[in-house]
């Protein structure tokens, strides 16, 4: 798999005209996503059988996709093995993934994906940026936050809203304003 790397990779994931970030697990050569029982993914996977990673550098559209829908001009479609799957149409690259359904809980759904189709739209390098990444862990915190209000979780928010404000530029700084009017 040349776009997964090892660990858990960050990206935005695709299920008919719904996208929300998500992390794939990439170990010894296998990707594993662990779903939120009932969320729209979950109940799109399950249902569909399909999940397109979208690789994006766009810390807005991870806030975004973390709390709201997209328009339905945000998605392409392309036909993969046999199927029409959506990604997004500002994707730097995507791959595209059948999905088989693994162990099920009442509060999640673990899944294995076999990659059907993986293509770099838009080469570019973009250097480590701490207050991208930060971005990343903020909303993982937030999303979690907004549902239990857990004053550790708003901690881990404001510490990384500060690594942002250090280290972001405005794209990171645009991104961290709209996440943090998501969980006043």
């Amino acid at each position: 798999m040349g776009l997964l790397k090892g660990g858990i990779n960050e990206v935005i994931a695709t299920t008919a005209t719904n996208a929300a970030p998500m992390g794939i697990h990439y170990r010894d050569g296998k990707a594993t996503m662990v779903l939120f029982s009932g969320s729209h993914t979950a109940e799109n996977i399950e249902r569909d059988l399909w999940i397109v990673a979208n690789f994006v550098y766009d810390p807005r559209l991870y806030v975004k996709t973390a709390f709201g829908d997209l328009p339905a001009d945000a998605f392409i479609r392309e036909p993969v093995a046999g199927k029409t799957m959506l990604r997004l149409a500002t994707a730097d690259a995507w791959a595209a993934f059948s999905v088989s359904i693994g162990h099920r809980s009442k509060e999640s759904v673990a899944v294995t994906l076999t990659l059907e189709k993986e293509i770099i739209e838009n080469l570019a390098i973009h250097p480590v940026n701490r207050g991208f990444n930060s971005i990343i862990d903020a909303t993982v915190s937030a999303t979690r936050y907004a549902k239990n209000r857990d004053p550790e979780l708003k901690k881990l928010i404001d510490y990384h809203a500060g690594i942002v404000r250090k280290c972001g530029g405005k794209a990171e700084i645009a991104a961290l304003d709209l996440l943090i009017s998501y969980i006043l």
